[in-house]
């Protein structure tokens, strides 16, 4: 989550060293970074970022990217599962960034509403993933929640039948964030 106003790029700006690592999924690899543990997994269910998730959020990513892969897209998870105190910390980076708690808020949750720290949500990688995703995703129940973070999906299960629900500006209009 990053961006101070629309003439910045969307992407977020790296903010910390993060240890890549890969989940084995269906014979297709989704990528995974989190921040670097002290020592590394001896395997990749171990990782936490993943193996934190909701087990039907995964399951969904799962599926997609085994489908996303036989149309030559390799989706990745970019960030899944957060601890609380990284959470906190990215919260306390954006507001040093942004000179506020209230514009932070557009774009980093705080570790008792994030959907990352809960495992209920996934940022996917890179951009064509993004774009195969916002198009097939509601077959799977994964829809984009906000408008200024369109890597950011978390699962819908309605959505398979009905299509994904409206999308909010940015987390600070989403009532779940509200305390």
């Amino acid at each position: 989550m990053s961006d101070r106003a629309p003439a910045r790029p969307a992407a977020p700006r790296a903010r910390t060293p993060i240890l890549a690592v890969v989940l084995v999924v269906s014979a297709t690899l989704v990528g995974c970074q989190s921040p670097a543990p002290s020592s590394a997994p001896s395997q990749p269910r171990e990782v936490p970022t993943v193996a934190h998730l909701d087990p039907d959020l995964l399951g969904a990513v799962r599926r997609a990217t085994s489908d996303a892969a036989a149309d030559g897209v390799r989706l990745q998870v970019k960030s899944g599962w957060r601890s609380a105190e990284y959470q906190d910390r990215l919260l306390r980076e954006a507001i040093s960034e942004y000179g506020s708690a209230a514009e932070a808020a557009r774009w980093v949750a705080t570790a008792q509403t994030s959907r990352h720290v809960s495992g209920e949500a996934v940022d996917i990688g890179p951009t064509a993933a993004v774009a195969w995703l916002s198009e097939h995703g509601s077959v799977y129940g994964l829809c984009q929640v906000y408008d200024n973070e369109p890597w950011h999906y978390e699962l819908r299960p309605d959505a398979i039948e009905d299509g994904c629900p409206a999308r909010y500006a940015d987390p600070t209009q989403d009532p779940r964030m509200q305390h």
